[in-house]
């Protein structure tokens, strides 16, 4: 490990971290997962690196959305936003407990919190007019039917059945982010804008939660340049970013550049629902100032923040 001393790294960790291997989300399965996750990490901070981390929520929502799918008829379902705000929580602490141990168990104990992140997002935004992010499971039409007595929007996907979907706007600004930069100066380890953050808008002269799922990697970067991290890594299930992905001309890409990684997408190289929004977000990240960005997969953080595994992007 040679990351220096004090260097800010940001670890975004993708929706496999919070989960098991067969994508089950029960406690138990989570917290085996997490406390997996967590070891590169600790051992980052051990070498001496500040961390801030982010985390997905995808199926820990879908849950909750299924609970108050069921539940609807006895008790009101509560908001999206109330969603994302509950899984930061729970996940939280799940990474709260499973790092006090690890570092513990390395001698390099540190200060570990949860900062419950807003973020900003424009009303203006035109996923607020059409919106088509699928959240949940997918339900029969009468579910579908019960959802939208409650506001919700459903769209039909033929023979798979119904699923709701929700705007998935822009990130603004990370609203919380000086809490966060104010914790790692202190010396604190911070997990922060899971899930993205909670939407909100500008309303009333402060902010109203909204209707909406953020790309989490989009608002990890944000939240990178916000508290100056000088490195991101992208934590998933692959280790490279590839061209000709599912293809016999598979190949991962290396070492590159954010022009590069910029054609590469315009050549359609990269999935819109799943490897896309991650290269666009360290792509961002480095074209803004950020030293080096990486996606990888969550044995080799440590090896991508100092740019020697995975697909790192550097100027």
């Amino acid at each position: 490990m040679t990351t220096a001393n004090g260097e800010r790294v940001l670890i975004a960790l993708g929706g496999n971290a919070m989960t098991g291997p067969d994508g089950s989300a029960t406690p138990d399965a989570q917290r085996r997962a997490v406390k997996a996750a967590v070891e590169p990490v600790a051992d980052l901070v051990a070498g001496g690196a500040q961390i801030v981390l982010t985390h997905g929520n995808g199926p820990q929502v879908g849950n909750l959305l299924i609970k108050n799918q069921l539940a609807a008829s006895v008790v009101p379902p509560v908001p999206l936003d109330w969603c994302g705000a509950q899984t930061q929580a729970t996940i939280g602490v799940l990474l709260l407990n499973a790092l006090d141990r690890a570092l513990a168990a390395r001698g390099a104990a540190r200060p570990v919190a949860v900062v419950a992140t807003r973020t900003l997002v424009d009303a203006a935004d035109p996923g607020f007019t059409a919106p088509a992010k699928p959240v949940g499971r997918y339900f029969p039409i009468e579910a579908a039917e019960q959802g939208r007595a409650h506001g919700e929007i459903w769209r039909s996907f033929g023979a798979k059945g119904w699923r709701r979907v929700v705007a998935s706007p822009e990130p603004r600004e990370i609203i919380d982010a000086p809490a966060v930069d104010a914790l790692l100066a202190a010396g604190f380890i911070v997990v922060a804008a899971g899930g993205g953050g909670v939407p909100v808008v500008r309303a009333d002269g402060g902010f109203r939660g909204v209707e909406a799922v953020i790309d989490k990697d989009l608002a990890a970067q944000l939240l990178a340049r916000h508290v100056s991290a000088t490195t991101m890594v992208i934590a998933t299930n692959v280790e490279y970013a590839m061209t000709g992905y599912g293809t016999p001309d598979e190949r991962p890409i290396r070492r590159t550049t954010p022009a590069r990684m910029r054609a590469y997408a315009a050549e359609g190289e990269f999935a819109g629902g799943s490897m896309g929004p991650k290269v666009e977000a360290v792509v961002r990240f480095v074209e803004e100032g950020g030293k080096r960005a990486a996606i990888t997969s969550l044995e080799h953080i440590g090896d991508a923040a100092d740019g020697k595994a995975g697909t790192v992007i550097e100027l």
